[in-house]
């Protein structure tokens, strides 16, 4: 009876001892393993940081589902849209060097620009031009198309094709992928460089970030991770109208069907592949003050949300989008598409940010980092 007694208590102290658990940062872990557990990612990386340090990571599930390759912080995925923060720091960083001004005309700098005079490149950055957002999933190539393919030719067909505003300029927010192909285009313009070399040179080179960790090119000295989408999904069929499958889509693995390497025809609203720990860094030097990345005036503006004609907020500033949790105001970006998705976030007010990334297949903003962060800040109390 004393043995059973014992027993009991044993039992009881380990489960609560489990829920505890649950309740701080292994709940978090808990989680996010979960996910690959239940098969909804077959890999996920997860970090949390100040100016400083990495307060807490997490990382599971196989970058490779064929060859069992495990993920890490050091694995590549694509970045996709997240892209557009750095876009939108390129121009900021331009207007700095009195290279151009946020609240020109985007005809003065670009003599073909199809829509209406109007149009500012502050109304870009904000997605509130009126520009239309075709359906970008077809914009790829691939690696091996990558020297012969001509961006600008295939932009200007696609411009020629949507020519026509959805809305006023800065009548409403509006996302639009063609909106940030055109500041591309304007930073080439305005800096004499390749978008691709502008980027590298202004803002991944200056933090230290090597080439390999972070950029525009598929390099095999590191491991990039494969792309996934579930095999059984509504998903998978549609992108047999959305893509070329016969081009992009590789072999059943699992319960997953694999993409092959793709690269997006326009680099500046998503071309960019990095690690978790390279976005980390990143976000981590956006959070210093006398940044070397942009001056404490430019990035009050790069975090300014947006007033549309009427004086309404939109939930919009250049590139990031405002939020909250708690009583935490936050600005993110989602990035996703064909295999990956990810979500970058910076805490200004708190001095944090934090990064999750996955190689499955994610097609809008689904503030992920909401679920995660809350964590933290319940465990800290803060």
């Amino acid at each position: 009876m004393i043995t059973l007694f014992i027993l009991f208590f044993i039992r009881l102290f380990k489960s609560k001892k489990a829920q505890f658990g649950d309740s701080g940062m292994e709940g978090l872990d808990a989680q996010l393993q979960s996910l690959v557990d239940n098969h909804k990612t077959p890999s996920v990386a997860y970090m949390l940081f100040d100016k400083d340090k990495i307060i807490h990571s997490f990382q599971s599930g196989f970058s490779d589902i064929q060859n069992q390759k495990p993920s890490s912080l050091d694995t590549v995925y694509s970045g996709f849209s997240v892209t557009k923060t750095f876009t939108a720091l390129a121009i900021l960083q331009l207007e700095e060097k009195r290279k151009l001004l946020i609240d020109d005309s985007v005809k003065k700098y670009l003599k073909d620009f199809p829509y209406s005079a109007e149009i500012t490149i502050r109304q870009l950055l904000t997605h509130s031009s009126g520009l239309p957002n075709p359906i970008p999933l077809r914009w790829i190539h691939s690696p091996e198309e990558h020297t012969s393919f001509e961006r600008d030719r295939f932009f200007s067909k696609i411009l020629s094709k949507h020519n026509r505003l959805k809305s006023a300029p800065n009548e409403k927010f509006q996302y639009s992928n063609l909106g940030y192909v055109l500041l591309g285009q304007i930073i080439e313009q305005c800096s004499g460089l390749s978008y691709e070399d502008y980027i590298k040179t202004f803002i991944i080179h200056p933090i230290g970030i090597r080439e390999n960790e972070l950029g525009f090119q598929l390099d095999k000295t590191v491991y990039y991770a494969k792309g996934y989408q579930k095999n059984f999904s509504l998903m998978n069929f549609l992108l047999g109208f959305l893509m070329d499958k016969s081009k992009f889509v590789d072999r059943t693995e699992g319960k997953w069907v694999s993409f092959k390497e793709m690269m997006l025809n326009g680099p500046a609203h998503g071309g960019l592949f990095g690690t978790p720990n390279s976005f980390a860094r990143y976000i981590q030097e956006l959070l210093k003050p006398n940044s070397f990345l942009i001056s404490d005036e430019k990035k009050e503006l790069l975090f300014r949300e947006n007033e549309n004609n009427a004086g309404c907020k939109t939930g919009m500033c250049f590139s990031w989008f405002k939020g909250q949790l708690g009583s935490k105001v936050y600005f993110a970006h989602a990035g996703g598409g064909a295999g990956f998705y990810c979500e970058i976030r910076i805490y200004p007010e708190a001095g944090l940010g934090s990064v999750v990334m996955f190689n499955r297949s994610g097609m809008n903003d689904k503030r992920t980092l909401d679920q995660l962060d809350q964590y933290y800040f319940e465990t800290e109390g803060v």
